[in-house]
C-alpha cells in the first residue's frame, strides 16, 4: 500500500486515544481550560459517571464567536503566547483536548464574554463541525459532552460502572481542588451531590490548609506533619502524615508541580524511600505536596495527558524530597497517631452491649464488689472478694503494681510509668494524660535505633559469645545467600561461619540481643535475604538486618517488669527517634487525655 496522509476525523480519535482515557479524563482536561480561563467557580455534572452526559460550567473569561471555531481546531491554543514550551504558565498547551472529546463524543460549547452582549454555541457530532451560532447564556463557558465514545464503541468496553467512573472523577476534582483553593468546585452524579468546595480566603499558604482539611479530613490535620524545605531553585511545602496514620492504598498522596497535580513514579518512590523504617509493609502515608521549581528545570512535555514530568536533575529533587519528609518524621518521631474519639466510639456501641460491670451487693461495703464479665463470649464470671490482695490480683489478672519510691526529677513527656498490665502494657500517668505504652514495640525502637547509631558511626557493635555455639540447619539456597553477607552481620555483631553441607554455625551475637531465639533470628534473616536477590540497595538491606535483629532482642509481651524497667523504657523511648512508632510502623503508645476520660463519665 502506498503512503497517505490520514483524514482528520481519524487523526483526533487516534490523539483521543492518549487524551480522553475515561470520563474522568474528559473532567481533568475542562476543568483545567476552566481554571487557565479564570474562573472563580466551577460546576460539573455527571450522568452514569460520565458515560452519558458531562456538563462543565464556569464563570471564566469566555470565548468570542471566532475563538470557539479556533478552539476545536487541532494544536489550536491561546497558552503558549512566547511559543516557548520551558515557560509553560497554564495547566493546558497543546491545544489537543476539545478537538479530541469532539472526535470521540457529541460536543456542544455555549461561551459569553464578560463584556459581550450575547453568547455562542459550537455543536460537532463525531469530528463534523457545525457552524458557530448565537444563544442566550451566561456569562461564562458551558461544555457538555454527550455518549462519549460513541463513535469508538470499542472503548466503551474498558469503561467500568458508573460508580466507579464517578469516583475516578471526584478523585481528579479533589487534586485539582488541591491546587487551587482559591477556586469553588461542585460535583454533581446524577442529581446527587458528590463535591462542594467553596473557595478558601486567606494567604496562600492558608487558603491551602483549609482546602487539605476540607478534602483530607481533620483527621489528617490532626495526625500530620508539615514539610518546608528549599534548595537553589526548587521549594517543597506542604504535609506528610504520621507514620502510624496511614491507609491500604496510595489514593490519597497528592503530589503537584507548579500546581499541576501529577502521579510520577520517581516522586512517589521519594515518598516510600523516606518512610522506610518507621512505616507498617503494605500501609501507604497521607500527604499533599507542593513542588515549586523553575520551569526550565522540568518537563511536562513528556505525555498528553500531562500527569507525568521529566526533572532536569532528579536525583536533586528525590534527595530534597526525602530530606525534608524524614526531618519531619523526626521532629514529629515522639508523636503518635490520635486515638479514636472515645465517646463517639462509645455512642456507635450497639443498645444492651456491656463489657464490664460492677455490681454493688447492698449487703457489703463499698470495697467488697463483684466484677462480672459480660463479654460476647459468655466466659465464667471471676469474682474478686474483699479478701483479695495485691499479690492475687497481680496473678489473677497480669497487673504488675508499686509504689513509687521517689519521683524522678527527669520525668519527660511520657510521664511516670504507674503498672504493667498483662505484662504486655505499662501505664503511665502524666499530668492532665494516661498513657498505655505496648513495651515490646517501643523496646523494639529503641534497640534498632542504637543498631543504627553504630552502624552509622561504622563502629563495631559490641558482641555476647556464646557458651555453647549454635548450629542452624538451613536449606541450601538461605544458606548461600546467608554468607553472602556474613561480613555486614560480622559489623552488626552476628558471627556466622559454614558448618557442613546446609547448616552455619553461631559463635556471637551483639550484645543488646544477647537473649534473643538465635535459631528464629538467624532463620529469619536468611528467608529474607534469600528473597531479595540481588536488586535490593544496601543500605534498605542493612536497615532491615537492625529491625529482625531488634524485633527479635526486644523485651516480649508476657515478660514482667518492675518499675525501675518500665520508667527506664519510657526515658529511652523520650531520647530515641522515631519512637511513637515501632520499627513495622504500628504505634508504640497511645495517649488519653483525662478530659476524654471524663466525658465517659460525664464529668
Amino acid at each position: 500500500m502506498t503512503i497517505r496522509i490520514l483524514p482528520d476525523n481519524l487523526v483526533n480519535q487516534i490523539a483521543a486515544g492518549e487524551v480522553i482515557e475515561r470520563p474522568s479524563s474528559v473532567v481533568k482536561e475542562l476543568v483545567e481550560n476552566a481554571i487557565d480561563a479564570g474562573a472563580k467557580s466551577i460546576e460539573i455534572t455527571l450522568v452514569d459517571g460520565g458515560k452519558s452526559l458531562i456538563v462543565v460550567s464556569d464563570d471564566g473569561k469566555g470565548m468570542t464567536a471566532e475563538e470557539l471555531s479556533l478552539a476545536v481546531e487541532r494544536h489550536a491554543t491561546s497558552k503558549l503566547p512566547d511559543e516557548d514550551l520551558f515557560h509553560i504558565n497554564f495547566l493546558g498547551f497543546r491545544g489537543e483536548a476539545l478537538p479530541s472529546i469532539a472526535s470521540v463524543a457529541k460536543l456542544c460549547i455555549t461561551s459569553r464574554p464578560k463584556n459581550a452582549d450575547s453568547a455562542w454555541k459550537i455543536e460537532v457530532n463525531g469530528g463534523v463541525v457545525n457552524k458557530t451560532m448565537p444563544t442566550a447564556a451566561n456569562f461564562g463557558t458551558r461544555i457538555e459532552v454527550r455518549d462519549l465514545f460513541y463513535a469508538t464503541p470499542a472503548r466503551l468496553k474498558f469503561l467500568k460502572t458508573g460508580a466507579s467512573e464517578t469516583a475516578q472523577c471526584v478523585d481528579i476534582i479533589n487534586r485539582i481542588a488541591l491546587a487551587n483553593p482559591q477556586v469553588s468546585f461542585y460535583l454533581y452524579d446524577d442529581k446527587k451531590k458528590k463535591i462542594a468546595l467553596n473557595a478558601c480566603q486567606g494567604e496562600l499558604f492558608d487558603a491551602r490548609l483549609k482546602r487539605i482539611g476540607d478534602i483530607l479530613g481533620r483527621e489528617f490535620e490532626e495526625n500530620s506533619l508539615l514539610i518546608s524545605a528549599e534548595k537553589a531553585e526548587l521549594k517543597i511545602s506542604g504535609f506528610v502524615s504520621l507514620p502510624t496514620y496511614s491507609k491500604a492504598n496510595s489514593l490519597s498522596q497528592y503530589l503537584f508541580v507548579n500546581n499541576r497535580p501529577v502521579r510520577d513514579k520517581m516522586l512517589l518512590g521519594a515518598i516510600k524511600a523516606a518512610y522506610q523504617g518507621v512505616l507498617e509493609i503494605g500501609r501507604y502515608p497521607l500527604c499533599a505536596l507542593f513542588l515549586d521549581i523553575n520551569p526550565e528545570l522540568v518537563d511536562v512535555n513528556v505525555h498528553p495527558t500531562k500527569a507525568e514530568v521529566r526533572f532536569f536533575d532528579a536525583n536533586a529533587v528525590r534527595g530534597l524530597l526525602i530530606t525534608a519528609i524524614r526531618n519531619a518524621l523526626t521532629r514529629g518521631s515522639m508523636q503518635a497517631a490520635k486515638p479514636e474519639n472515645l465517646p463517639r466510639f462509645l455512642d456507635n456501641l450497639p443498645p444492651q452491649t456491656e463489657s464490664m460491670m460492677f455490681l454493688h451487693d447492698n449487703n457489703l461495703s463499698t470495697s467488697n464488689f463483684q466484677l462480672r464479665n459480660l463479654s460476647s463470649n459468655h466466659a465464667p464470671a471471676r469474682k474478686i472478694t474483699q479478701d483479695a490482695n495485691i499479690p492475687f490480683l497481680q496473678s489473677a489478672l497480669s497487673v504488675k503494681t508499686e509504689e513509687a519510691e521517689d519521683i524522678a526529677s527527669d520525668i519527660g513527656p511520657l510521664g511516670m510509668a504507674k503498672a504493667q498490665f498483662h505484662n504486655i502494657y505499662i501505664i503511665s500517668q502524666t499530668q492532665d494524660s494516661v498513657i498505655i505504652v505496648d513495651q515490646h514495640a517501643a523496646h523494639e525502637r529503641i534497640v534498632m535505633e542504637k543498631f543504627k547509631a553504630a552502624m552509622a558511626a561504622k563502629d563495631k557493635i559490641p558482641t555476647q559469645m556464646l557458651l555453647i555455639p549454635e548450629v542452624v540447619d538451613l536449606n541450601l539456597s538461605e544458606k548461600t545467600a546467608l554468607l553472602d553477607y556474613a561480613d555486614n552481620l560480622a559489623q552488626m555483631g552476628l558471627e556466622i561461619e559454614e558448618f557442613g553441607t546446609t547448616a552455619v554455625i553461631v559463635r556471637e551475637v551483639p550484645a543488646l540481643i544477647a537473649d534473643c531465639n538465635v535459631k528464629e533470628l538467624v532463620h529469619n534473616l536468611a528467608e529474607q535475604i534469600n528473597e531479595w536477590g540481588k536488586d535490593f540497595a544496601l543500605d534498605e538491606k542493612i536497615n532491615t538486618f537492625c529491625a529482625t535483629m531488634a524485633c527479635h532482642g526486644s523485651v516480649r509481651a508476657g515478660r514482667s517488669l518492675n518499675l525501675a524497667e518500665m520508667n527506664r523504657l519510657l526515658r529511652d523511648m523520650e531520647k530515641t527517634p522515631y519512637s511513637g512508632q515501632c520499627n513495622h510502623g504500628r504505634p508504640t503508645y497511645i495517649e488519653l487525655k483525662l478530659k476524654d476520660i471524663d466525658k465517659l463519665f460525664h464529668r
